[in-house]
């Protein structure tokens, strides 16, 4: 076992990249299943909004998979237990690569997604272990990797899908997760495992009403922007009459405004958590709101794209509080932070597609968006409210360090 005081400074850059790179392989595969819709949903005769439902699976792997391993890979050490994750999300994708019909898609998009958030969950107190005079810096940078698969994996497997077929999109996945286990293999620190005193510390965060009440806010409050990212494709085809190769470009541009967002979110969340997270909710709602105002031509809705993108900024502002509350539970709290994220994928698409199907057209998306919005300043406004009442009382739990 390697103490994280023991690893050089070089080391520690290796480690860093090499989770930067399993979170883009996760991004990748997350998104590309959005900008890929059209593609495998032609091939396997479906509606758009019925494939959709291929976005639902993986979101609802990840709400599964995030806490069940989460706690029952604390009891091995981190970089082993990041190598298998890594290993099953290389195998999910390669399910969804050989998935002959719509069934077998839909049951390897729920295995892809099982690993998910606690890859995530476990990278970051790995990251935070080797940079501990930088914790903060060290998970943005964790986080890097998800967000630039925004901007570039997700139109690059828009592009494929365009060119050469859809199925590639998730094959170059396999190789991007097969890449990172070799990766953390060779560079990450074989650091001791978590406890058992830990382990149970863990489930804490059950009987928590503020871990589930900021869950609650991401799990609906982020399903806005899902609603419209995951239709996108067919809006700019579609409802706009535009060519199938100015989708990519479309994507980009969302992928910057999600970038820009998170950065600039982290930076204002250190001065002012509670309004930045409400002055997020209340942007999203406004600008999901006059999506329909939009589509008037592709630079409006390239500027558009971008301003909906920013309230992805909403990850860290939801992160940072979740360790605020979560106490000794900060694996599994960490963990849960992604299943609520991917329960918002599940929901907005869903959502989105059940009025299009409807009959409601495809800027549909925005209103669905922006009322789950609405519905997540809700549930926050009530965490803030349920802890300003207990603060007489017993005190919220602070957040551990590590």
């Amino acid at each position: 076992m390697i103490d994280a005081s023991d690893v050089s400074t070089g080391r520690r850059i290796l480690v860093i990249c090499a989770l930067a790179l399993g979170g883009f392989a996760i991004g990748s595969t997350e998104f590309s299943a959005m900008s890929l819709l059209p593609f495998y949903a032609r091939e396997l005769g479906l509606t758009e909004p019925v494939a959709a439902h291929a976005i639902s699976a993986y979101a609802l792997g990840v709400v599964a998979g995030a806490p069940i391993l989460a706690f029952a890979g604390a009891g091995l050490p981190r970089r082993r237990l990041l190598v298998w994750l890594m290993i099953a999300i290389a195998a999910g994708n390669a399910m969804t690569v050989w998935a002959p019909t719509y069934h077998w898609l839909l049951a390897a998009r729920f295995v892809s997604g099982l690993p998910h958030g606690a890859y995530f969950g476990v990278a970051a107190l790995m990251a935070a272990s080797v940079m501990p005079q930088r914790r903060a810096q060290s998970v943005a940078l964790v986080m890097l990797g998800l967000t630039l698969a925004t901007i570039i994996g997700s139109p690059a497997a828009n592009f494929i899908g365009l060119t050469i077929g859809w199925r590639w999109g998730f094959a170059i996945v396999v190789v991007l997760a097969l890449l990172t286990a070799l990766s953390v293999q060779l560079c990450a620190p074989l650091q001791r495992p978590e406890g058992k005193r830990s382990k149970l510390g863990e489930l804490s965060a059950l009987a928590n009403l503020q871990v589930w009440l900021t869950l609650g806010a991401g799990a609906i409050g982020f399903g806005g922007l899902f609603a419209v990212y995951s239709f996108l494709s067919p809006l700019i085809t579609e409802e706009m009459g535009a060519s199938p190769e100015t989708v990519p470009v479309i994507l980009v541009i969302f992928g910057i405004g999600m970038t820009v967002g998170n950065l600039g979110a982290g930076w204002l969340a250190d001065k002012a958590l509670k309004r930045t997270g409400i002055g997020l909710l209340i942007w999203s709602a406004v600008v999901l709101a006059a999506l329909p105002l939009m589509t008037g031509n592709l630079l409006l809705l390239g500027i558009g794209a971008f301003a909906i993108a920013l309230g992805g900024g909403l990850g860290p502002v939801l992160q940072t509080r979740l360790m605020d509350v979560a106490g000794e539970a900060q694996t599994l709290a960490a963990a849960l932070h992604h299943a609520a994220f991917n329960a918002a994928n599940a929901l907005g698409p869903f959502l989105a597609g059940s009025a299009i199907a409807a009959g409601y057209g495809w800027t549909a998306p925005g209103w669905v968006g922006s009322l789950l919005a609405l519905g997540g300043l809700a549930v926050l406004l009530t965490s803030f409210w349920v802890e300003r009442r207990r603060r007489g009382g017993w005190q919220v739990a602070e957040p551990c360090s590590t």
